[in-house]
C-alpha cells in the first residue's frame, strides 16, 4: 500500500505567509508524513498561490484574502485567529479552519487527511472522492470544535499556573532568607531540612512556569534582541541547581565544557530552564549511583542536526555556526517510537513512566528553542540516552532565521 503511494506524483504544497516560524514547523511535520512525497513552496502574503495540489493561507487581521472560486473545497486550509473565525466565515463561508497559534499535533492531522485526500481524488473515481471530502470536512469541522475548547482549556491553566506561581516564588524566598540566618542561627538538621523545602518549591515554581509556558508560549514571538552571554556559565548554573536533587540519589555528574570562540547571544533565565528540564529528566530516569554526563562544544549546523560528533572528537572543526550541549545519562532507553514525540505533550512512555515528565519540561524545552532559532532532540547511545541542545551563532543581537 505504501508502496503504491510512492509511485504517485508528488503533492504540491503552497504556503501563503510572512511567518519564518510556520515555514520551518511545516518543513518539520511534512518530513514526519513518510507515506507521501511532498514539495513545499513558500509565498509572500501579498501574492497569490498558482495552481498547487493543496494551498496553506496564514491569514492575519486587516489583511484582507482575494475573494476566489474553490475556497471551499478541501485543498484550502485557512490559518485564522480564533477572534476573526466569525467574520472570515462571512467572508469565505465554510472553509477548512485551522485555529492560530497552530498546535503540531492539529497541523499534521490536517496535512495527513488533506494530502491523502489528494492521492484519493487523483486515483479514485468521482463519487469515491466526494465521499472521501465529505469525510474529510465532517473531521477539520469536529476539529475546530475541539480547538476552541482547547483554547479555553488552556487560558484557564495559564492563569491558573501564573497565580500558582506567585506563592511558590515567595516560599522560596522566605526559605532563603531562613538559610541566611537572618532571624537566627540554624542547626544543620534545620538547614538541610530548608534546603530540602527550597528545591521543592523551585520545583513548583518551574512547574507552574511550564504550564504558564504551554498555554501561552506558542503565542510568544522570538525575541527581537538577545543579550550575549557565557553558556558554560549558564551550564554550570543548572548544574548546580539540580545537584542536590543529584546527590538524592547518589548521581555523579561529570562536565566537559570548551570555550566558546564566538559571542552568544540568548536569553540566559530561558537557557538555564531547558538545561534544568532536561537535567532533571535525567537526573529522574537515571539509576540510584547513576552517572550523568555533560558535554559543551562548538560545531556546525549541519553537523549538528545530523548528529555528528566528529568536530568535538577530533578536533576538525574549522567555521563552527552553533554552541552544542549534550547530556547524556545512564538510564534505560526511550522507546524508539516516542523518540520524535517526545518533546510533545503529554507523550507517555514505558509503561506509564512519563520520559517528557508530565509532558511539560521538555514540551516547553522545544518551545524555548523555537524561539531562539535553535534545535533539541533526543536519541539513544550505547552508553544510554542522550539530549542535544544547539544554540546558533549570530552576528550580532538580532533575531535572524536560520536555512
Amino acid at each position: 500500500m505504501t508502496a503504491a503511494r510512492f509511485e504517485v506524483a508528488p503533492v504540491e504544497i503552497s504556503l501563503r505567509s510572512a511567518d519564518p516560524a510556520l515555514k520551518r514547523l511545516l518543513g518539520e511535520i511534512l518530513g514526519e508524513i513518510r507515506d507521501f512525497r511532498c514539495v513545499l513552496k513558500v509565498v509572500s502574503p501579498s501574492e497569490i498561490p498558482g495552481a498547487t495540489d493543496l494551498c496553506l493561507w496564514d491569514c492575519d487581521a486587516g489583511r484582507p484574502l482575494p475573494i476566489k472560486a474553490g475556497f471551499r473545497e478541501s485543498r484550502h486550509l485557512f490559518l485564522v485567529n480564533p477572534g476573526d473565525v466569525a467574520e472570515f466565515r462571512e467572508i469565505i463561508g465554510a472553509a477548512t479552519i485551522i485555529l492560530k497559534p497552530v498546535a503540531r499535533e492539529t497541523l499534521r492531522s490536517a496535512l495527513s487527511l488533506a494530502v491523502a485526500s489528494h492521492q484519493d481524488r487523483v486515483a479514485s473515481a468521482a463519487s469515491l472522492r466526494e465521499q472521501r471530502d465529505d469525510l474529510l470536512q465532517s473531521l477539520i469541522q469536529t476539529s475546530l470544535h475541539v480547538q476552541d475548547h482547547d483554547h479555553e482549556r488552556a487560558s484557564f491553566v495559564g492563569r491558573a499556573a501564573h497565580d500558582f506561581r506567585a506563592p511558590a516564588t515567595v516560599i522560596d524566598g522566605y526559605c532563603g532568607l531562613l538559610l541566611g540566618e537572618h532571624p537566627g542561627p540554624l542547626n544543620e538538621t534545620q538547614k538541610e531540612v530548608l534546603q530540602r523545602m527550597q528545591v521543592s518549591a523551585r520545583r513548583l515554581s518551574r512547574m507552574a512556569s511550564a504550564m504558564f509556558a504551554l498555554s501561552f508560549g506558542r503565542n510568544a514571538r522570538p525575541p527581537q534582541e538577545l543579550v550575549e552571554n557565557d553558556v558554560r556559565d549558564c551550564i554550570e548554573r543548572a548544574l548546580q541547581e539540580i545537584m542536590t536533587f543529584a546527590d538524592e540519589k547518589r548521581i555523579t555528574i561529570n562536565a566537559e565544557l570548551a570555550p566558546c570562540d564566538f559571542p552568544l547571544f540568548f536569553d540566559r533565565v530561558q537557557i538555564e530552564q531547558v538545561l534544568i528540564n532536561i537535567l532533571g529528566n535525567s537526573c529522574k530516569f537515571s539509576p540510584r549511583a547513576g552517572v550523568i554526563s555533560v558535554f559543551g562544544y562548538t560545531s556546525t549546523w549541519e553537523s549538528s542536526r545530523a548528529g555528528s560528533l566528529a568536530g568535538r572528537r577530533h578536533g576538525a572543526q574549522t567555521d563552527p555556526t552553533c554552541y552544542r550541549i549534550d547530556i547524556q545519562d545512564s538510564g534505560t532507553p526511550i522507546p524508539s517510537e516516542h523518540l520524535q514525540r517526545i518533546f510533545e505533550e503529554y507523550t507517555y512512555s514505558d509503561g506509564g513512566r512519563d520520559r517528557s515528565d508530565g509532558g511539560l519540561g521538555l514540551a516547553v524545552t522545544r518551545i524555548i528553542m523555537t524561539q531562539h532559532e535553535g534545535h533539541v532532540w533526543a536519541e539513544n547511545t550505547a552508553n544510554g540516552p542522550r539530549f542535544s541542545v544547539v544554540l546558533p551563532r549570530r552576528s550580532g543581537v538580532k533575531s535572524s532565521s536560520l536555512s
